[in-house]
């Protein structure tokens, strides 16, 4: 008998706000990401210093995550996010240290976020995640992919819960979408609420 899940909690986070259960939330609306995320993070009441070290891709991803994590009590919480840009924002900032050879300075800063799935890695440190993770770039979000690897991690016990997701980040234009998926909640787990979630 196939298992049923539910959506408990979801946000998106765009240069329209943020949403949180499909609720506004306050938040500074800026077109530059640099004040939006500063003044969103303090508006969050948490005090993480290495927030302000992450690449922007990290930066949206954790706060999005720190939304429908931050009072979770189980850490058996798997992760599965995409975007279309993989992490090309920082891999630009990357190519500039290295692109003048009379002022060669590859900064390691830089270079740590050159992959999209260390955003996962900073949203599993933050909550003490030792679960099962993946990150997939494509073209649009993969709806039928999500969902069935969602619920393979669910059906196979590997996790207890999986927060899923798009975050996409290039250049100023950023758009998130996440959404947790375990027993219980308001909304069922199935394709056309997933893709109503990603308009």
């Amino acid at each position: 008998m196939e298992r049923k899940y539910h959506i408990s909690k979801h946000c998106r986070i765009d240069h329209h706000g943020v949403l949180y259960n499909g609720q506004p939330l306050s938040a500074e609306i800026s077109t530059e990401f640099s004040i939006f995320s500063k003044a969103f993070y303090y508006s969050l009441g948490t005090t993480y210093p290495k927030f302000f070290k992450m690449d922007n891709l990290s930066k949206l991803a954790w706060l999005g995550a720190e939304l429908l994590l931050k009072e979770e009590l189980s850490k058996n919480i798997a992760i599965v996010l995409s975007n279309r840009s993989s992490s090309y924002d920082t891999d630009l900032k990357h190519v500039h240290t290295i692109s003048n050879t009379e002022q060669y300075y590859p900064s390691p800063a830089i270079f740590v976020y050159t992959l999209p799935n260390v955003c996962i890695g900073e949203i599993a440190i933050r909550h003490h995640l030792q679960t099962e993770n993946i990150f997939f770039v494509s073209e649009q979000f993969d709806s039928q992919l999500t969902v069935n690897y969602c619920n393979y991690l669910l059906n196979s016990n590997r996790a207890e819960k999986v927060m899923c997701g798009w975050v996409e980040y290039l250049e100023e234009n950023y758009k998130l979408v996440l959404y947790l998926v375990e027993k219980t909640g308001n909304l069922a787990h199935d394709l056309n609420v997933v893709r109503q979630l990603m308009l």
